[in-house]
């Protein structure tokens, strides 16, 4: 099994197998051959296999590569694409760390630059989904000299910004994927999650393509087996922690490289309006395109995700200017030089500040309703106990 060795005090690529009782195992499978080298980041409880569309897309190949051949960049075909993608950790073949201390989008970015290392690689395209374009965007922000290009697919900014919009839809989802127990309960809820209802009730064949997606999530999930809670706990921390602050930012976008943002214009999990945000804060380097698909609008609209990473790879190889590339407005940029990123950012953390008040007056209020309702079932069952027992003049 082709594994790269992290150690979570120092994460830096080690020989595969062995190390220390605290180190993780990072599993990745690499495919097709080739001088660009693309590393494939996936999102929050998703493993490598997520990027199966774009895997075929980029390389052709649907078999990983025989272990044995050469990682380095000095592949024979120059001309090919060789990517590589991975289980973060906490998920899939991966280790589980316990402790929530140890899921953050820095020290996942650093399992990632662990790996590169670790195939030889010295520069690569980085792409991004979800949770993984927030380990994305920290790997650019750590080491620029490290990326050829970013691409960010259904990203948000973290923190605040993972709350999906509220409404009937998301609630019920939300009810529905805590309930979930088994591969069956999940991969249903999992389908409403990543897709459109349009997609899914399309006929393909003799079936819909929700019957037909639903046999692969269960056979996926059944054979992975379901997160575990450590797991889900730890990415869930890493979202809700994950922060880009304006030097991060400023890093990004002075590095050079052509950015890409990609969204679905129907997800339900990542609004669309934070994306857009993203993509204006980024500028001059960054395109910004939007489909129609949900939050997997990889998996949805395969064609024009391949399409436009790889326009992206070829832009970088021919040098292609920032301006040129960019068709995000520069609104933003003249905001900044007019000084009101500062108020910006206060205004994002007042509105993180009032979103915490507000969840814990929740809390608050979900202790009272539930504690009313145990008192009001215990005295429902004390008057039962006490209610007094009729007596028949017969029966004296």
């Amino acid at each position: 099994m082709p594994y790269c060795v992290v150690s979570n005090g120092d994460p830096s690529a080690a020989a595969a197998g062995g190390g220390g009782e605290d180190d993780v195992r990072i599993f990745y499978q690499r495919y097709g051959h080739g001088g660009t080298k693309v590393l494939l980041i996936i999102g929050f409880a998703g493993t490598h296999e997520s990027w199966g569309p774009q895997v075929k897309g980029l390389t052709g190949a649907v078999e990983p590569v025989d272990e044995e051949s050469p990682a380095g960049d000095d592949g024979a075909a120059v001309d090919g694409v060789e990517v590589c993608c991975f289980d973060n950790r906490g998920v899939g073949r991966s280790s589980v760390p316990t402790h929530k201390s140890h899921y953050t989008t820095v020290i996942m970015a650093k399992d990632a630059l662990a790996l590169m290392d670790h195939l030889g690689w010295r520069k690569a395209h980085v792409f991004g989904h979800s949770m993984g374009s927030m380990i994305a965007s920290k790997l650019a922000a750590i080491a620029p000299e490290r990326v050829a290009s970013l691409a960010l697919l259904n990203t948000t900014g973290g923190g605040y910004q993972c709350i999906p919009k509220i409404d009937w839809q998301t609630i019920s989802l939300a009810c529905r994927f805590l309930r979930a127990r088994t591969p069956e309960q999940r991969a249903g809820v999992d389908l409403d999650v990543h897709y459109t209802r349009e997609y899914l009730d399309e006929t393909v064949g003799s079936n819909t393509r929700r019957h037909m997606l639903y046999q692969e999530y269960v056979k996926g999930l059944s054979s992975c087996g379901m997160q575990s809670r450590h797991g889900f706990e730890g990415q869930l921390n890493a979202c809700w922690t994950h922060k880009l602050t304006h030097k991060e930012l400023d890093r990004i976008r002075s590095a050079g490289f052509l950015i890409l943002v990609i969204h679905g214009r129907d997800d339900v999990v990542a609004q669309l309006y934070h994306a857009r945000r993203l993509a204006e804060r980024l500028q001059p380097a960054a395109k910004l395109i939007e489909l129609h698909g949900g939050h997997l609008v990889s998996h949805e609209r395969p064609a024009e995700v391949n399409l436009s990473l790889m326009e992206m790879i070829k832009a970088s190889k021919s040098s292609t200017d920032q301006e040129e590339w960019s068709n995000v407005p520069k609104k933003y940029d003249d905001q900044l030089l007019a000084g009101s990123d500062s108020r910006l950012a206060k205004r994002e953390c007042n509105i993180i500040v009032m979103y915490n008040l507000l969840a814990k007056l929740q809390l608050i209020l979900l202790f009272f309703f539930g504690a009313f309702y145990i008192i009001l079932e215990h005295t429902r069952r004390v008057l039962r106990v006490l209610k007094p027992v009729r007596v028949s003049a017969t029966s004296l």
